[in-house]
């Protein structure tokens, strides 16, 4: 099990590596999370949602992703609250305390799907969330050493000198745990090292001798690498080429923004300038404006018209700019939201921006699929390939003009009669390179080819794996594994 002194230090990215090398071996490996909190999210195989991370991993692993490779997905809806995805099905809302209380329940499910795992793979590289040194959440864990105890699990910590203090994280997280649980942890990685390895040596000898565990490697930052983020959204994006035009693309970062990753193709385009607009900035001008997927749509909605964005978003268009809206951001497109019994906040309806004639109901059963299909914009037969991932229920007269069409016969979103607004429910818009350059060309940009984000993404995992064989102790890594990773 790879477990993190906190969040973002490197688990998922040291989990998906470790795939790749162990499937290069021969080794059949699988990823597991027991409990993950994001609203980054993929539909699996067998028609079920779990956390991009272990999409993710999975690919590294050469496995369709399965939802037995994260059991329990917590999707927050506010601060205190979130939906609960049991086996890649929404079961529950829940605030904090009754999530707590309903631990039991969900360690259930984690221990079945990790027992058929067990039986069905060689290895099961485990990821932790969060950090093991939560003392507050030890009581009922699932995620960490409540886990690892419940399976006789060893446990590799990972700890980020680049944000700084890495030897107080790694020190500090083992004094908050129990003997057993010290006992449990068989060593550390540092991760995203750049400078003089030489100058870190006295520290790692410190270590040694202060914890009696060994340090089984300093990993280097990588810059570029091309995965998923779990949930945060990522704020570097790939070198650009000055000298080319280059599309302006605007972004709301909105407070529930989900499944970000549908604008990596965009962010690792080189003729493509995307850029976050957080709270208080304004919309700057832009050739394309994308309201994202949102876990709340109506209470983002709100958030959005109290920014004013809304306004930009008007004059944006009437200066011939065009628009995206993807899922939630489809949503808010239509002329009304309506949400009766409260799947996403306090039952009620909101109006819509208007800017196309439909309307929305947050329905119960949510719909999970994988897709594909063709965009149905003028002079531009291009091939896309995505997800659904969605509660609403959308009708109205603006879906008799589609902006797509599914190879399983369906018509997904709206284009409007002027051209300058798409609505769709698939998320991974922009993935396909054919789609991603039609695209591109709808809102302005001549001669681009799109990106292949999936190429990118395997180039990534490899570069990934060789880099973690080269400054990685493999041999005592892997020891404690079967003997057939040996």
């Amino acid at each position: 099990m790879i477990q993190g002194t906190t969040s973002d230090a490197g688990k998922s990215t040291v989990v998906a590596g470790l795939c790749r090398l162990l499937a290069r071996a021969g080794v059949r490996v699988a990823p597991f999370k027991p409990q993950n909190m994001a609203l980054n999210s993929a539909v699996t195989a067998d028609g079920g949602e779990i956390g991009r991370a272990q999409a993710l991993q999975a690919q590294a692993a050469g496995l369709a992703p399965h939802t037995d490779m994260n059991p329990v997905l917590l999707k927050p809806s506010s601060d205190t609250g979130a939906q609960i995805i049991i086996h890649g099905r929404a079961r529950l809302d829940l605030d904090a305390r009754a999530y707590h209380a309903y631990k039991p329940v969900a360690m259930q499910a984690v221990l079945a799907s990790h027992r058929r795992l067990r039986e069905g793979y060689d290895v099961v590289l485990v990821e932790g969330a969060g950090s093991p040194a939560e003392v507050n959440l030890r009581e009922r864990d699932i995620a960490n050493m409540g886990f690892a105890e419940a399976v006789d699990c060893p446990v590799v910590l990972v700890a980020d000198i680049d944000r700084g203090g890495v030897f107080a994280h790694l020190v500090g997280t083992l004094d908050c745990l129990s003997a057993s649980e010290r006992a449990r942890v068989k060593g550390f990685i540092i991760n995203r090292f750049r400078g003089d390895i030489g100058l870190l040596e006295p520290g790692l000898d410190w270590l040694r001798a202060r914890t009696g565990k060994p340090v089984l490697g300093v990993l280097p930052y990588l810059h570029g690498l091309h995965l998923d983020a779990e949930d945060a959204v990522a704020a570097t994006q790939s070198a650009k080429d000055e000298g080319a035009p280059r599309l302006r693309v605007i972004v709301p970062v909105l407070p529930r923004i989900s499944n970000h990753t549908d604008f990596d193709a965009l962010r690792a385009h080189p003729r493509v300038d995307l850029r976050w607009i957080g709270p208080g900035m304004p919309i700057p001008p832009a050739d394309l404006i994308v309201l994202p997927g949102s876990k709340s749509v109506r209470a983002d909605l709100a958030f959005l018209r109290q920014q004013g964005w809304d306004r930009a978003l008007l004059r944006h268009l009437r200066y011939g700019g065009k628009v995206v809206g993807i899922c939630g951001g489809m949503q808010m497109l239509g002329r009304r939201i309506e949400d009766p019994d409260g799947r996403e906040g306090a039952p009620g309806g909101s109006d819509g921006l208007g800017l196309l004639d439909f309307a929305t109901v947050l329905a119960a059963d949510k719909q999970l699929r994988q897709a594909r299909g063709t965009l149905a914009l003028p002079q531009a037969d291009a091939s896309v390939a995505g997800y659904e991932i969605h509660l609403g229920v959308t009708e109205g007269p603006a879906l008799a003009r589609p902006a797509l069409r599914l190879d399983d016969g369906r018509a997904d979103g709206a284009l409007s009669d002027d051209g300058q607004v798409l609505a769709t429910y698939l998320h991974g818009l922009f993935d396909h390179p054919a789609g991603c350059a039609a695209l591109l060309r709808w809102a302005g940009l001549d001669g681009a080819d799109g990106v292949d984000l999936a190429a990118l993404r395997e180039a990534s995992l490899e570069r990934l794996a060789d880099t973690m064989a080269a400054h990685l102790d493999l041999s005592a890594l892997l020891a404690p594994l079967r003997p057939a990773a040996s």
